[in-house]
């Protein structure tokens, strides 16, 4: 028996193609993790410190993804053609953001220099909005 519904395909970035996207959602996970390597500064706790470790992986993880979504699904060739850099910048960031970087340590510096990349690419994706 044939079904009543018609069949239509459709692509979309993910599930829902919903059009939302903001390097907000990078930064304030980045923010969260230089807060953690603040307050880790400041506390001997070892429980404290497992949990800070295990939110600080966690933040720095979904930093990653964040920058990810905006360099695979956001940026288009015209973006990349237009602002070369911006590989790199996105490279470097989710670097920065690994186990080499804020996830693998508490460094407040890095997370500093974290937060810098994610406003460069920040900058950058205001600047797509525009035109």
């Amino acid at each position: 028996m044939l079904s009543p519904f018609r069949i239509t395909d459709v692509s979309a970035h993910c599930d829902l193609p919903c059009g939302v996207y903001d390097p907000a959602q990078a930064r304030i996970e980045a923010e969260s993790v230089k807060m953690i390597c603040q307050k880790v500064a400041d506390n001997d706790d070892p429980d404290f410190r497992t949990r800070a470790t295990i939110i600080k992986e966690q933040r720095s993880e979904l930093v990653k993804h964040h920058l990810w979504v905006l360099w695979t699904d956001y940026f288009k060739p015209p973006h990349f053609e237009k602002y070369p850099q911006l590989h790199v910048l996105v490279n470097e960031a989710t670097k920065l953001a690994g186990a080499a970087g804020t996830k693998g340590e508490f460094d407040e510096a890095k997370a500093d220099e974290l937060l810098a990349k994610i406003e460069e690419i920040s900058t950058i994706f205001w600047e797509t909005k525009k035109g």
